[in-house]
């Protein structure tokens, strides 16, 4: 795990997280909603915090975030090869990345920071729900 300025800036946004409310319950570690979506504020805390990095363009914590996601699963819309990136969501107790992610899509503008395309998967790809900002 790599830890330094984007984590620092992942814990300082805690605050910030707080006033975009709800408690991220419903999908701490648990499948996705039947209709597919989720509203932001059911996100787990450290979800919406790393949405606001994507929104923000990092720094990101760990290494591998902003890599291409091959939706090899299919369970996203298909798109072209690099399409999708991802980005690991921390679990608290987790010493690795764990099994939370947010997948961003590019968009029509091919930007994943300003998109509105965002899938959250809590049990790393077997299920995701479409992110509804």
């Amino acid at each position: 795990m790599k830890v330094g300025r984007g984590w620092r800036l992942l814990v300082g946004l805690a605050l910030g997280a707080a006033l975009l409310g709800g408690t991220g319950a419903a999908l701490a570690s648990g499948p996705a909603p039947r209709d597919g979506a989720v509203a932001l504020a059911d996100l787990p805390p450290e979800a919406r915090l790393t949405l606001a990095l994507i929104h923000a363009r990092g720094p990101f914590p760990y290494a591998r975030d902003g890599v291409a996601f091959g939706n090899y699963e299919r369970r996203l819309p298909r798109r072209a090869r690099g399409y999708y990136t991802e980005y690991t969501v921390p679990t608290p107790g987790r010493r690795d990345r764990g099994a939370r992610r947010v997948i961003a899509g590019r968009g029509a503008g091919g930007d994943p920071a300003t998109s509105g395309e965002y899938w959250y998967t809590g049990d790393h790809y077997r299920t995701f729900a479409r992110i509804r900002e």
